[in-house]
């Protein structure tokens, strides 16, 4: 097996078949000599030979396929913090979600709620704004009153001018780029995903830019950074965005700060205390 730690798989392997009762997969406890599964068992579970199984157990054999390690990781009834441990043993990059994650952490809900004085959002790995608080609301437009498959932020930017036409000039031509390069990075991670298929589909069918940066092949990964955002009532605004990514879940929550004092900080306040 080769990018890979044999001894370790091994010896995890050994543990976990150790920790799994046999009434927690339909199996009967019986007389055993050892606490946990039998290593046929585990084989079978599995639906590989036992042979073959052994042999990862004392290190030896050929590198197990993904396939392979998602029936071990099944048949142990691993977490999926388990699963990945036991995928970066075997040496292979653990397998993403089939489609990107849209259920947000209450914990992160509750976040969102208490940040009374700086707008916050949270995306999933397309860029679906999946919940926001009412200083997101106040700086972007209430996303409650968007019909939901609109609630996409480079949709908006590339289909909705007048979501365009709040960011500076040289602050859209970036995002566009960067998006665009994100969005590719994206397809890659969920391939087989219908609604980032749909997104990019639509996106080229609805804007000349996109088709001509979607050609240029470019691969990058979103980041904080700084944006001049003008807005109808508080008038322009120099705000630092923090991007926080949750690789759990690949979704991303942004945050607009600005420093402490400054005319854009006192402009959010006037935002906010109009908008209670």
């Amino acid at each position: 097996m080769q990018h890979g730690d044999r001894a370790e798989l091994a010896a995890f392997l050994r543990r976990w078949r150790a920790r799994v009762q046999p009434s927690e997969v339909g199996l009967e406890r019986g007389r055993r000599r050892t606490p946990g599964l039998r290593r046929q068992e585990v084989a079978t579970l599995a639906g590989m030979s036992v042979d073959y199984y052994v042999r990862l157990e004392q290190g030896r054999g050929p590198r197990p396929s993904r396939q392979t390690l998602a029936a071990l990781g099944r048949a142990l009834r691993l977490t999926d913090d388990e699963r990945s441990h036991l995928h970066y043993l075997a040496g292979e990059v653990p397998a993403p979600p089939a489609a990107p994650v849209r259920e947000v952490r209450p914990g992160l809900l509750h976040l969102l709620e208490r940040l009374v004085d700086t707008p916050a959002l949270v995306c999933d790995a397309k860029y679906d704004v999946l919940a926001w608080n009412p200083m997101a609301a106040a700086l972007f437009g209430d996303f409650s009153t968007v019909p939901e498959d609109e609630r996409n932020v480079v949709w908006r930017f590339f289909a909705r001018p007048q979501a365009r036409d709040r960011l500076d000039p040289g602050d859209a031509r970036r995002f566009a780029r960067e998006a665009v390069a994100d969005l590719r990075a994206v397809t890659a991670r969920y391939p087989r995903d219908p609604g980032v298929r749909s997104l990019v589909e639509r996106l080229l069918a609805a804007s000349p830019e996109f088709r001509t940066l979607w050609a240029d092949g470019d691969v990058r990964l979103r980041r904080s950074t700084r944006k001049l955002i003008r807005h109808p009532v508080a008038g322009l605004l120099d705000l630092q965005c923090e991007a926080l990514h949750d690789p759990a879940r690949d979704q991303w929550t942004v945050f607009y700060t600005a420093a402490p004092g400054s005319p854009t900080s006192d402009a959010l306040q006037a935002l906010r205390g109009a908008n209670l």
